[in-house]
């Protein structure tokens, strides 16, 4: 039997990870993901893993996003010796996000290190190092899409397009076991077909068990055409103001897909009064490794919008400002009006978006714009969710400016999409759910059963289930 242990996005967004321990193939780690929320000492944590990173044989990442692979330096500081599978595009990825992800992770342990001497109380000690990171490169084993690989004697793996940002994975295991041939998929995280620069997910058709993604499993996304009119709306209403807008976004994914929309409205005259920053090192290095795999991306979609372009960065926008250094990031604060500002992190847990916030949160002539999802415990979320005074640097803010979401850049399925996709299945596995919230979980699980007659199941943390 095989047995799957769910350690992590177990009715949670963040922190995908989960066991799959067959005697066929011994133990395989599906993702290995970091929490949001918090700064990144409370995210990496002290508790370690609930099991022994030495005994997972290899590990199947499917994508780069820090939820699915952020743990992996620690995972290999605690043991972990074995291949790091993932497409070529994602391991290129993996170079930009778990450097950017350490450099500001011994940022924040410096300084609370520092605070605790200052109280004489003892000193934390890093759950990992830049040399770990570099031995994660190194183990990483590249593969293509769409083209099977051995992971232990019965046990092969194919990656399929899941649609969700550059290099995303759906994971397809088969093996053996007992004489019988079994198969598991993992969704990763299923893209929006929407978004303009991703193929669409891959559809497959056979599998004994399911585990899919559930981030919006309660609602579906508004459509592209509303959305983008709704940037018209609020690029309008804040230039009368003479304000400036804020968009905390993802690095990877979010920010490449809101420069392609943002660019035709540059076409169409929309951004003449307005300067584009990109304040964000590693949103740049990440939109340079989406350039160098442009011939991936969903090149009819991006043809009939812009039939040139062959670069996000020079051809989407061609007064797109790239802030580089902390001076440059520092001198957009001179800017009174018609800045249109693009930083990280994309649910304000860290990043330059916060120090943008204190510049201009507490001004209503200004506007922040979310086009993601925001985990519950981030700052994103509380402002979502109203908040109206919040402490940044030490200094108290209150919350005066206009707080906008935009639901169709969203980079995940909608529900529609999510029953869509598991209902292509035709021979009714196992579905169970995961990287959700518990009521979208919930609202999903109660549809794809009316809708489709297909039971869904939903582990808790720690749990485990026999297939």
């Amino acid at each position: 039997m095989a047995i799957i242990y769910f350690w992590g996005a177990a009715q949670e967004v963040t922190g995908s990870c989960h066991l799959i321990e067959s005697a066929s193939f011994g133990k395989i780690l599906l993702d290995c993901g970091m929490h949001q929320g918090g700064n990144s000492i409370e995210r990496i944590g002290d508790k370690g893993f609930p099991f022994n990173p030495a005994s997972i044989g290899a590990v199947i990442l499917s994508h780069a996003h820090l939820d699915h692979s952020g743990m992996l330096p620690k995972l290999v500081h605690d043991g972990f010796t074995g291949p790091i599978y993932c497409t070529s595009e994602t391991a290129e990825l993996l170079v930009v996000m778990l450097k950017d992800s350490v450099s500001i992770y011994m940022g924040d342990l410096a300084r609370e290190n520092r605070r605790l001497a200052r109280k004489g109380k003892p000193l934390v000690e890093p759950e990992y190092s830049e040399e770990d990171v570099m031995q994660v490169l190194t183990q990483c084993e590249p593969q293509s899409y769409n083209k099977g690989f051995t992971v232990a004697d019965k046990a092969t793996v194919c990656l399929h397009d899941a649609g969700h940002i550059l290099g995303s994975a759906i994971v397809e295991l088969s093996f053996e076991e007992r004489g019988e041939q079994k198969k598991l998929v993992f969704s990763g995280d299923l893209g929006n077909k929407s978004a303009v620069l991703m193929k669409d997910p891959s559809i497959l058709t056979k599998a004994d068990i399911v585990l899919m993604e559930s981030t919006y499993g309660d609602r579906n996304h508004k459509s592209i055409d509303n959305t983008v009119s709704e940037l018209k709306t609020i690029l309008r209403n804040t230039e009368e103001r003479g304000g400036n807008i804020m968009i905390p976004a993802f690095a990877v994914g979010r920010t490449q897909e809101i420069l392609f929309y943002l660019g035709q409205l540059h076409q169409e005259g929309l951004l003449d009064n307005w300067q584009v920053i990109l304040d964000s090192p590693m949103a740049i290095e990440v939109t340079r490794v989406y350039d160098h795999w442009f011939s991936a991306l969903d090149r009819d979609e991006i043809e009939q919008a812009s039939p040139h372009a062959q670069s996000i960065l020079k051809d989407f926008i061609p007064r797109l400002f790239l802030s580089v250094t902390p001076d440059e990031s520092m001198m957009i604060n001179k800017m009174k009006k018609g800045a249109l500002i693009i930083a990280g992190s994309g649910m304000c847990t860290g990043g330059r978006i916060r120090h943008h916030f204190k510049q201009r949160i507490w001004d209503a002539r200004n506007s922040i714009i979310f086009c993601g999802y925001q985990a519950n415990g981030t700052l994103g979320r509380l402002l979502v969710d109203g908040l109206q005074h919040l402490k940044l640097f030490g200094d108290d803010y209150v919350v005066k400016a206009q707080i906008e979401t935009l639901g169709g850049f969203s980079a995940h399925a909608g529900q529609s999409e999510l029953i869509e996709w598991v209902a292509h299945f035709e021979n009714s596995p196992k579905v169970v759910l995961v990287h959700g919230e518990p009521r979208a979980q919930e609202a999903l699980a109660q549809k794809l059963w009316t809708d489709k007659n297909i039971r869904a199941v939903i582990p808790s943390l720690g749990q485990s289930l026999v297939f």
